[in-house]
């Protein structure tokens, strides 16, 4: 669904009317000057231009020319580009200018219907026969692009068309149709030559079942289906997915075939195989002991395709399977099974937009469901698009990251938000912690344990404090938590002693909190012992975020009350110096010893 742009208040109205007629799309718009959007942003250019990059469809309530600058240095191929629409504010005028083969008529002729107006749409084809012949409806895949200008040519000069097969979408254009014409379109499963004049459709019609040993290579998957699809003459461009048994889920040699045919990989239980095992060709006991249906592939396929018998029955490798289904129609693989189930631990940084990076939005954008602590949740919802949130107190890490994965195993999309980065203090090691788990009591379902996970970085809290106060961490540093709920007092303090002898500069994560109010002040203790009081103290609160706070001080003048638990505090080493810039601003920072390499080359 495409991102619908307004940049003030007097293309609102008209952008809620576009909305509607696109079935309640993303509605986006200028931060502080467009009240009630689902995302906002502040630089219009940029966002624009970060969509169109992602392949979002844009259509702006706006002037064409703010639309045209914003993606004109990242045109390259009109076939891939998304649909770019340009609406007038007032709602007169609707312009599809960029991806007119890639759907931006379709949506404009949508959007048109929507506001009582005819649309501008300036492809030739599309234009005078309602159907752009090189942009086929999804679920269909044209065999030969190159040749669609050349025919399309022909058939504006007057020439007529033949079809063949079941081109019911080209039926009910404007086309000139003949019987025997020279211009063909035609519509198979089958891998086929193509001749002069004519264009070849491949319908997603076709099913690929496959299973495999544990761990079996790709390779050897890839290669089995592939030849199987050749000998049988089919073409890989008529298949709508791979489909498999859900215990197949994490099998990685399934998700190379999808990606190499380009299509999702989807996953049945055994109860969906197992109500068409009587029309199993090839039923195997030893199958059927192992994993609870008398045959894999062969009734993965047979069930996903609603089809009574098999185009390709079982083909096998040393550790491998796979058989071919037909669909009576095109195939939704989002209608079969269920996906493998994802969670992306994603750190989105302290809390500031422009610190997030663009794997972050991208994964937020992705998902299906959020999960994560409320205040996080907050600090991201000018990215929230429709995701449904499931908000946590601080405190319930564990449960956090047992119902993303829970929900993963549903087949869903999850993003597990944690602020700075996902792996320094945060979720990802718990995710892992909790997959590992083997005790029947404590371990997650099984589909739950198969979902993908992706660990996403993100700006941590002491790259921000060190970036805000200069360079404090430009030689060997550590982090250390001061909380003593998951790791011993006394282990604690052994680990700032051994910063403070090998004079690292320290991060202190977690200094205090309601409950704790010493540790802070012993950890400041022990490295005052070790290095001179005019040591460098960075305290960092709420970075990135309207009540920001930075202070710097030393260790000598250090005040705990200047610590909350919203705080990092960054202890130099005894080497880390504060320079006074001219403009008064005072830098901290730790030489790694260049003064002695340019003193040792000269």
């Amino acid at each position: 669904m495409p991102l619908v742009v307004v940049l003030g208040p007097s293309g609102l109205e008209t952008a809620r009317r576009v909305q509607a007629a696109l079935d309640g799309a993303e509605l986006a718009g200028l931060e502080g000057r467009v009240e009630g959007l689902d995302r906002t942003f502040r630089d219009a250019k940029t966002f624009i231009a970060a969509a169109f990059v992602e392949g979002r469809g844009i259509v702006g309530v706006c002037a064409a020319g703010i639309l045209v600058r914003s993606v004109a240095q990242h045109l390259s191929d009109k076939h891939a580009e998304p649909p770019v629409i340009a609406v007038g504010e007032d709602g007169t005028s609707v312009v599809p200018l960029l991806g007119g083969h890639h759907g931006a008529n379709g949506l404009a002729r949508r959007i048109a219907t929507g506001l009582n107006v005819a649309p501008a749409i300036t492809t030739a084809g599309d234009l005078r026969f309602g159907v752009a012949l090189d942009a086929p409806p999804a679920g269909w895949t044209l065999a030969n692009p190159g040749s669609a200008k050349a025919v399309m040519a022909r058939l504006l000069a007057g020439e007529a068309a033949t079809l063949e097969g079941g081109l019911d979408w080209i039926e009910r254009s404007r086309l000139k149709l003949s019987e025997n014409a020279p211009v063909r379109l035609i519509e198979t499963v089958m891998e086929r030559p193509v001749g002069t004049g004519e264009l070849v459709y491949h319908p997603r019609r076709l099913v690929v079942g496959v299973g495999s040993d544990r761990g079996c290579p790709g390779e050897e998957l890839c290669g089995l289906v592939l030849q199987a699809l050749a000998d049988a003459g089919l073409s890989p461009h008529a298949v709508a997915c791979v489909v498999s048994i859900d215990r197949k889920a994490d099998e990685t040699a399934v998700h190379e075939v999808a990606a190499r045919l380009g299509v999702p990989a989807r996953f049945l239980s055994a109860d969906q195989i197992n109500r068409v095992g009587d029309l199993i060709p090839n039923p195997s006991d030893v199958v059927l002991r192992e994993v609870g249906v008398p045959g894999v592939a062969e009734g993965a396929a047979l069930a996903a395709s609603g089809a009574d018998r098999l185009v390709v029955e079982k083909r096998k490798s040393q550790r491998a399977t796979c058989a071919v289904a037909l669909a009576g129609e095109v195939i939704d693989p989002a209608a079969i099974g269920r996906a493998r189930g994802r969670v992306a631990v994603v750190g989105i940084g302290p809390g500031a937009a422009d610190w997030r990076s663009a794997e972050a939005v991208r994964l937020l954008d992705e998902a299906s469901d959020w999960v994560g602590y409320g205040l996080y949740l907050d600090l991201v919802a000018d990215v929230r698009n429709r995701q449904v949130e499931h908000r946590f107190e601080l405190g319930a890490e564990e449960k956090r990251v047992r119902h993303a994965l829970e929900l993963a195993g549903e087949g869903r999309s999850v993003a597990l938000i944690c602020s700075g980065d996902a792996g320094i203090y945060a979720m990802a090691t718990l995710v892992f912690e909790v997959m590992a788990v083997d005790e029947p009591a404590l371990a997650l379902p099984d589909a739950a344990r198969r979902a993908e996970i992706i660990v996403a970085p993100g700006i941590s809290a002491i790259q921000a404090a060190a970036a805000r106060a200069g360079a404090p961490i430009g030689h060997d540093f550590c982090c250390i938590s001061l909380s003593d709920l998951l790791t011993p007092w006394p282990q604690v303090e052994r680990r700032v002693e051994a910063a403070a002898a090998g004079d690292f500069v320290v991060g202190f994560y977690n200094p205090r909190s309601m409950r704790r109010r010493d540790q802070i002040t012993k950890a400041m203790s022990i490295l005052g012992r070790a290095r001179p009081q005019d040591t460098p103290v960075i305290i960092a609160s709420e970075l990135g975020r309207p009540r920001e706070r930075l202070k710097i001080t030393t260790l000598g003048a250090f005040d705990a009350d200047d610590v909350d638990m919203l705080s990092l505090v960054i202890v130099g080493a005894s080497s880390s110096r504060v320079h006074a810039a001219g403009d008064g601003r005072s830098w901290v920072y730790t030489p790694r010893g260049y003064a002695a390499k340019r003193e040792a080359a000269e």
